[in-house]
Parts: C-alpha cells; sequence; structure tokens
C-alpha cells in the first residue's frame, strides 16, 4: 500500500511538472493587461480579438493551417509508403534504411536549417509555400513512420495472406485489409505531423520568406520585439487545437475499433 501511494504521488508530481509551464502562462491570455504579470488585474479577450483583428498575427494564423495542411498530407503519404516499404522482410539492409528516415529528429536543426536553404535555394523553391512545407515534411516524416510501422507490426499477416489466397489483388489487399487496421497509426501520424509543423521555428527562420510567416515564428519574432500577452493567446490557440485534434483523432480510433 505505501508502495502504491509512493507511485501514486511520484506519477502527480511528474505530471505537475510537465504542466506547470502551461499553467503559469495559460491564464496569462486572458489578462486586460498590456504586459504578463500577475495577479491579473481583470479578465479580457481582447488579445484573442488582436490574434484575429490584427494583419500580422491573422496572416501567420492562415499561413500556419496551409502548411500545417499541406505538410500533413505530404508526410502522411511519404511516411505511410516508407513504412509499408520497411515492412519487407527481404529488404537488404532494413534496418540501416530505418534509421536514415529517423535521422531528422536527432540532426540539430540549425543544421538541418541551413542544409534545407542551401538545397531549396538550388531549386529556386526558398521563399515560398511550398519550399517550407517541403522543409517541415522532412522533420514531420519521422514521426509519421515510427506511428505507422507501430501499427504495422500488429498487423497479423495471415489476416492479409487470407485475402490474397481468396484472389484479392495487392491493391484490394491495402485498401480493403491493410489500410484500415493501420488506420489508427497513419491518423496518430498525421496528428504529429501537423503538430511538428505548426511548432516548427527554425527551419521556417531559414526557408520562409516574409510572406510565409508562420504562428510560430511570429511569436518568436514578438518575443524578441515585445513581450505581449498575445503570445499567451497564440499558446492557448496552439495547445487547444492539438487537444481538438487529438480527441478527434482518439474518436477515430475508437470507431474504427468498434467498426472492426
Amino acid at each position: 500500500m505505501p508502495m502504491k501511494l509512493a507511485r501514486t504521488a511520484f506519477a502527480a508530481l511528474t505530471i505537475l511538472f510537465l504542466v506547470a509551464p502551461l499553467i503559469a502562462i495559460l491564464p496569462l491570455a486572458f489578462t486586460s493587461s498590456v504586459i504578463l504579470t500577475y495577479p491579473v488585474p481583470s479578465w479580457s479577450l481582447r488579445w484573442f480579438e488582436e490574434l484575429f483583428t490584427a494583419d500580422a498575427w491573422r496572416r501567420a494564423i492562415v499561413n500556419s493551417l496551409i502548411i500545417g495542411t499541406g505538410t500533413t498530407l505530404l508526410a502522411t503519404v511519404l511516411g505511410t509508403a516508407a513504412s509499408l516499404g520497411l515492412r519487407n522482410r527481404l529488404l537488404f539492409f532494413r534496418g540501416s534504411m530505418r534509421t536514415l528516415f529517423l535521422l531528422p529528429m536527432v540532426v540539430p536543426a540549425v543544421v538541418l536549417g541551413v542544409g534545407m536553404q542551401v538545397l531549396l535555394a538550388g531549386f529556386g523553391l526558398t521563399n515560398s509555400y511550398a519550399g517550407v512545407i517541403i522543409a517541415h515534411t522532412v522533420v514531420a516524416v519521422p514521426f509519421v513512420v515510427v506511428s505507422v510501422t507501430g501499427a504495422l507490426a500488429g498487423i497479423d499477416e495471415r489476416v492479409e495472406l487470407a485475402a490474397q489466397s481468396l484472389g484479392a489483388p495487392p491493391a484490394t489487399v491495402f485498401r480493403r485489409v491493410t489500410l484500415p487496421l493501420a488506420m489508427p497509426g497513419v491518423l496518430s501520424g498525421a496528428v504529429l505531423a501537423f503538430a511538428t509543423s505548426l511548432d516548427e521555428v527554425v527551419l521556417t527562420l531559414f526557408v520562409a520568406g516574409p510572406n510565409q510567416r508562420t504562428l510560430a515564428r511570429q511569436m518568436f519574432s514578438s518575443i524578441r520585439e515585445n513581450i505581449s500577452p498575445a503570445i499567451a493567446a497564440a499558446a492557448f490557440l496552439f495547445i487547444a487545437a492539438t487537444v481538438v485534434i487529438g480527441l478527434i483523432v482518439v474518436l477515430s480510433r475508437s470507431m474504427l475499433a468498434k467498426r472492426r
């Protein structure tokens, strides 16, 4: 009993340690003051209004949605295809190739940013939406690969073999058997890809132009120029969007599980 209480207390302290910064900053999104300070003089939605009325913030939100959506679609397709290919046991150096796909997760963002800037400049894609989407996709694909690979590992290959033995072509097996079973992993990977794009600032600084300023980059610039409660409001939107998308994925996975 004492050990169980100790584990519970340790888990509670760990959770508190992780969410303490959020607890500290999120209430300031509703302050009426022009500075980030406690106690809050009065509650107001003025900073959320500024996010959607000020040209710089509004354009940053739209850019983040455009780039995040493009990154999610591209990373999900590429990551799922890569996971399917790495599933083949006859593939030579499969472990090494999987490591290569995961390298962007460990390479310093500055090094990756410089490399992406040089590469995209050669194709004339710097200062463009396509260039930013490609750069964000590079760091988002590993998360999709990890998620989808885990989902594919849980699929009983005998189910696919049974479909093939009944005359189903490979495309039909993938569409009617493999993809539905792996869909929870695909959805989780897509959410991680969108969150990665939404939060990415270093690569954006290297490859984006003034017309591709994302919400994360706008927050970074605002911190350097003037610490405004609008940053707390933007952070609140970040977290709210992540929670909503996470709930959608959980509900989708639950519905898929019930259908199966």
